[in-house]
């Protein structure tokens, strides 16, 4: 029996995963907008309704070219540049199996005046787009380079539009693609560039001998087939990796932000802990004594770690998390076992030979009982960043989480591999020390 096929498998694990995505009042409060654009794109999945999305510098004519491919004056165009001042979508009459709707997505230029805003808004409708139109209408410059590297990077699936080819002369158009494609940076080589012109215009002689230009009909069929193409042979799993990317996006902006905002409950925590541990050893005669409690108390802190930060302790995730940092602990800290079992035998002799000694033994008796407890102290707050540690990356290799299907897909299935070929999970703002407590 042959596996499902790939946007199943996806469509399937978000399924079981968003309702067992767990979230306090306040995370939901903090996380509001970054959850309703996981839903929004989670409806889109279950709705099958695949985002088209242009994207490009200011003037270069994206919304010229979405209306050649609507086949009517849709999308606000001018001769001004910067005439579209936020998104806007329309459905394209376009039949694809899989698919209920095609939807195209026009947004502003990434380079317009008061660009900082619009730049957020662009990049986030590109996040939010299943596949993205890159339009240029020249040679590529730095700005280009840069947006496209950072689309790259999230994995967002790009055909490249190269608009206004009726503005150049026949015989250098080989010359400009052969130029584009050697700015490509590397991880977008693969790329050819797709020629257009979304709305020629040509010279007329009038009878009074002035010269005006005339509109003439757009010639955009090379887009036009590609993408009913790409649609028609990836469109569901365009839709469904999206969906995935969006959820993995969202599981790690969560799991940095329980560690960003329990790193002082659990500094507390792993305090108390630490104290408890501290004045056990000391207390306490036996050696092999102090190391099965230092261990019990290491699981104990481990736990209510995990119950801090969120995690669902009967899922086989959190199992196994508990059975990595068990033995990660066990390893790095055999050295501080086996010293804690040396000083601990030492404090017995010293104890046993109190007799023998009429009581000058005890003397450095106390200076052991505190270096083991200095030592219970350094290994508790070890054992605690290290359960910390996991969590974040919990976040990104649990079997049931959408950054490893991702993944896993990845490796299995040769057209998610083309897809996701310079897809990174996305990594942490803030450096993994400055989240750990």
């Amino acid at each position: 029996m042959s596996p499902p096929p790939s946007h199943d498998r996806c469509t399937w694990l978000l399924e079981r995963w968003r309702p067992q995505l767990r979230l306090s009042a306040r995370e939901r409060s903090m996380l509001g907008p970054e959850l309703a654009a996981l839903d929004g794109q989670l409806e889109r999945l279950r709705q099958r309704r695949l985002r088209v999305a242009v994207f490009g510098r200011v003037g270069v004519g994206k919304s010229s070219l979405l209306n050649a491919l609507l086949g009517r004056g849709r999308f606000a165009t001018d001769v001004a540049h910067g005439c579209t001042r936020r998104q806007d979508h329309e459905a394209w009459d376009q039949t694809i199996p899989g698919l209920a709707c095609i939807e195209l997505v026009d947004t502003p230029g990434i380079d317009e005046i008061a660009a900082a805003a619009r730049q957020r808004l662009a990049a986030r409708v590109a996040l939010g787009a299943d596949l993205v139109l890159f339009v240029l209408d020249g040679d590529l410059t730095t700005p280009e380079v840069a947006a496209l590297e950072q689309l790259l990077q999230g994995g967002t699936p790009l055909l490249l539009v190269v608009n206004r080819i009726d503005c150049w002369p026949a015989e250098e158009l080989p010359q400009l693609m052969a130029s584009i494609r050697r700015r490509l940076p590397t991880a977008a080589a693969h790329l050819v560039p797709v020629p257009v012109a979304a709305a020629p215009r040509r010279a007329a002689l009038r009878e009074d001998g002035r010269v005006r230009s005339e509109s003439e009909p757009a010639r955009i069929e090379p887009l036009r087939n590609q993408l009913s193409e790409l649609l028609t042979a990836s469109g569901p799993l365009l839709l469904a990796l999206n969906s995935l990317r969006a959820a993995d996006r969202f599981s790690q902006s969560l799991h940095r932000w329980r560690l960003r905002h329990g790193r002082e409950a659990a500094r507390g925590l792993i305090g108390r802990f630490a104290a408890l541990k501290a004045t056990s050893v000391a207390a306490n005669p036996l050696a092999l004594l102090d190391v099965a409690g230092g261990l019990a108390l290491d699981t104990t802190l481990v736990v209510q770690l995990c119950r801090l930060y969120g995690l669902n302790l009967d899922g086989p995730q959190a199992r196994r998390m508990l059975g990595r940092i068990s033995a990660q602990s066990a390893l790095l800290g055999g050295a501080q076992l086996g010293i804690q079992l040396l000083l601990g035998g030492l404090r017995q002799v010293l104890l046993l030979a109190v007799p023998l000694s009429g009581g000058l033994s005890l003397a450095p008796a106390a200076p052991v009982a505190i270096a083991q407890a200095a030592l219970a102290v350094a290994a508790t707050r070890r054992t605690g960043r290290l359960a910390a540690s996991e969590l974040l990356r919990s976040a990104q290799v649990g079997a049931a989480r959408p950054g490893a299907l991702l993944r896993r897909l990845a490796r299995q299935d040769p057209e998610v591999r083309r897809w996701l070929q310079t897809w990174q999970s996305q990594p942490t703002d803030l450096p993994l020390q400055a989240l750990l407590p």
